[in-house]
């Protein structure tokens, strides 16, 4: 499910920032916050064959803590530091940041002592 979210992020990302012309960081903020809610779902119901819960859905955004900062701060240094395409770095961040997203939300998702 992974390179299914990693997809429907840089989708999103692509959209607002070469489509709608916003600056790069908003377009990652939205789009990460959108494909979050999106990856909750896919990976409740296809990776841990899980029930949503409104319980795991609220505790789901603690899965992306770690992601969120990683890939922020990689899109800023890759794209202002390094001056790379603003294009192109959100897939390298995306790379760096999934397996600890995969970990943290394995914990939540398939924990059976969060269910209902």
């Amino acid at each position: 499910m992974g390179f299914i979210n990693t997809g429907n992020y840089y989708l999103l990302y692509l959209l607002f920032f070469v489509l709608l012309n916003f600056h790069y960081m908003i377009a990652h903020i939205l789009s990460f916050l959108i494909s979050m809610v999106g990856s909750f779902f896919l990976n409740s119901y296809y990776t841990y064959k899980t029930k949503p819960t409104l319980k795991k859905f609220l505790q789901f955004p603690l899965t992306y803590i770690v992601n969120v900062i990683v890939t922020t701060t990689a899109i800023y240094i890759l794209t202002e530091i390094v001056k790379l395409d603003g294009k192109i770095t959100p897939l390298l961040a995306s790379g760096i940041a999934i397996p600890f997203t995969f970990l943290i939300s394995k914990k939540i998702l398939a924990d059976k002592s969060i269910s209902e």
